[in-house]
């Protein structure tokens, strides 16, 4: 069995829709996700706080070399600033974390994360059959709150998720974690910079419109999808990386070796 793998076929396939899982296990309220949802949106509205915080320092002078060149850096950006440069910006970002990484990987060998997350088994309640009809009457109005209940924390659980994870996978985009996609993002993003220096934007904007306004005719049987939030949908968060990590024979034999030792 031979397979071939096409770069420009998987990265148009990249920018459509990703395919619904219909295997899934149905989500379940637990108290440690939710605790653990609650610490990764932290951690992004810390690291969002802490630029802040920078922000704030620079123009309130707190140190005074670092705002006098923030304020030059500033005036210069501002007064040369076209539209390409927002691309060009971001690819810079993307190319200066690259070489951070590589030259964090000379000296350190292992970098890969690893954070065990214990799902504790559901408590399952049991209900207990009584004759009297009244009884039964309160159990089941408990059992319909408890179950809304349940439902609300759900909701607040899996929101907690869509958000920290969508922070992460853009985090992810810049660390480099997939390089096939963040690749594929330097390249649409020379490609966008590209078009932004020779075409004027309200043609740009024409052509998108007059695309979002015809897609329908042209394509009765299209689905509506916004191409940065696929290209996002495939890059992994820090929890389906450490779902998906690889297990390495070496590491597996010195956890075995380490329980005989234990149990002998």
């Amino acid at each position: 069995m031979e397979v071939v793998f096409n770069h420009v076929k998987a990265a148009l396939r990249t920018l459509n829709p990703r395919e619904e899982m219909y295997l899934q296990p149905e989500p379940k309220f637990k108290i440690n996700v939710l605790k653990a949802n609650a610490e990764r949106v932290s951690k992004l509205v810390s690291s969002i706080i802490s630029v802040g915080q920078f922000l704030q320092s620079c123009w309130s002078w707190q140190s005074k070399p670092r705002s006098g060149l923030a304020f030059i850096a500033f005036l210069v950006i501002v007064w040369n600033f076209e539209i390409y440069l927002l691309p060009v910006t971001i690819l810079l970002v993307l190319l200066w974390n690259l070489m951070a990484q590589q030259l964090i990987s000379s000296f350190m060998t292992d970098s890969h994360v690893s954070q065990v997350h214990s799902d504790p088994d559901d408590d399952d309640e049991d209900d207990n059959d009584d004759d009297d009809k009244d009884t039964k009457e309160e159990k089941k109005s408990f059992k319909e709150k408890l179950d809304a209940i349940q439902n609300v924390c759900l909701q607040v659980q899996e929101g907690l998720d869509g958000i920290s994870s969508f922070g992460e996978r853009i985090k992810n985009t810049f660390n480099w974690t997939v390089p096939w996609l963040s690749i594929m993002a330097c390249i649409v993003l020379c490609l966008v910079a590209t078009l932004l220096y020779v075409i004027p934007l309200r043609w740009l904007v024409l052509a998108w419109g007059i695309n979002k306004f015809t897609k329908k005719i042209r394509k009765p049987n299209a689905i509506p999808n916004n191409e940065v939030l696929d290209f996002l949908s495939r890059v992994p968060s820090d929890q389906e990386l450490t779902f998906y990590r690889e297990f390495h024979l070496g590491s597996m034999s010195n956890t075995v070796s380490s329980k005989k030792k234990k149990y002998a």
